[in-house]
């Protein structure tokens, strides 16, 4: 077995060919990803297939094919735009002596370089070791030596076996941890619930302005970056609306095609901040020709963590990019509103703020009835 690299800089893409998506915008989309991951990329491969191969995934003339512009390129990372068993992650490496990443561990390690705060730290690295968890032996073949020498000998346990032991009980420790960071959060919900200010809750796909908007709304100065994922933990502030009506905003992880289930789990008590908000603001890229499956990917999200029926305004950001730009509101039936603005300009901002005003009056006459 080869040596790990330690990181890789110069990378091949290789993305699987699905009828389902728009071509152009998943290149686009992969591409943003290995650049948020500091990795350059050489050269991208489109790879149709009729079905997996359970081996390598890619059919074996195509993983030859691959090899050979790896071992021109010199290379020792390569990206594969899909989920990869560990059996198949093991093969390309061993087919291709370098590093293979698949689409899960990309983000993982895009979300391990943003987490900032204590709990969004756990909640990583609890999703990496769930990760490694079946891939220690994939990858790491001196592990599975006994132990030997003076001092060593004994009960003959493994060495992949003792990381395997210890790594189970880091997953213990992380999620006894994520209880208490939720418990926590309950308390906080409950006392924003005391003090009977509504929240409302950001939600959209990465990198369609959502922390612009929150600046632009809260005048505040979150991090915002043309980049995916640049907001990872949540940013909650005050959003005064009229002389005694105030709400708090609340910025959350931009979701993305194909999550992986493994950050959505890690990252539930994040995600308890939309669950338990009263509104959802759903900020859309107007100006992103596949805004309609982004629109999609994220409401099948919403509906894992189960904040589908959620009461929702559709903002349409980025409306300055747009050539023909539509009225800055327009009633639509299944959802309160779709307002079009634009967070860099201004516009429909004021529109907006009234249609959660109107919200907010509605939610308290409501809450007394």
């Amino acid at each position: 077995m080869f040596d790990r690299p330690a990181s890789g800089e110069e990378a091949i893409v290789i993305h699987i060919l699905n009828a389902c998506l728009d071509l152009t915008e998943a290149l686009s989309e992969i591409a943003a990803l290995a650049k948020t991951a500091q990795a350059r990329v050489l050269e991208t491969i489109v790879v149709k297939m009729a079905k997996p191969n359970p081996k390598f995934f890619l059919g074996t003339g195509k993983v030859a094919e691959i090899g050979k512009l790896i071992s021109q390129h010199g290379v020792r990372l390569a990206l594969v735009n899909c989920s990869l068993s560990p059996s198949q992650q093991r093969n390309l490496e061993r087919a291709w002596q370098c590093r293979v990443v698949d689409r899960v561990g990309l983000i993982l390690d895009i979300f391990a370089s943003r987490a900032e705060s204590y709990e969004g730290k756990l909640q990583v690295e609890l999703a990496q070791l769930n990760y490694m968890a079946t891939r220690l032996v994939r990858g790491w073949t001196h592990l599975e030596r006994q132990k030997g020498g003076i001092g060593l000998r004994g009960p003959g346990e493994t060495q992949l076996e003792t990381d395997r032991r210890l790594l189970r009980a880091r997953i213990v420790m992380l999620k006894g941890r994520l209880e208490k960071v939720r418990q926590q959060r309950d308390q906080t919900a409950k006392a924003r619930a005391r003090s009977r200010l509504p929240v409302i809750a950001l939600v959209g796909y990465t990198n369609a302005g959502k922390s612009s908007l929150f600046n632009a709304l809260t005048k505040s100065m979150a991090y915002v970056a043309d980049q995916l994922f640049a907001t990872l933990d949540p940013s909650l502030r005050r959003l005064w609306l009229e002389t005694g009506c105030e709400v708090i905003l609340v910025d959350t992880v931009g979701f993305i095609q194909d999550l992986p289930h493994q950050l959505v789990d890690a990252f539930r008590a994040t995600l308890e901040e939309t669950r338990q908000a009263d509104l959802l603001l759903h900020i859309i890229d107007a100006a992103n020709p596949t805004h309609l499956e982004q629109y999609r990917e994220v409401r099948a999200v919403l509906a894992q963590i189960d904040a589908d029926n959620l009461p929702v305004i559709e903002v349409y950001n980025k409306v300055d990019l747009l050539i023909d730009q539509p009225a800055c509101i327009e009633l639509v039936e299944g959802c309160m509103a779709r307002v079009y603005c634009s967070a860099a300009t201004g516009t429909g901002l004021d529109l907006l703020k009234q249609q959660i005003l109107s919200f907010v009056h509605a939610l308290r006459d409501m809450s007394h009835l």
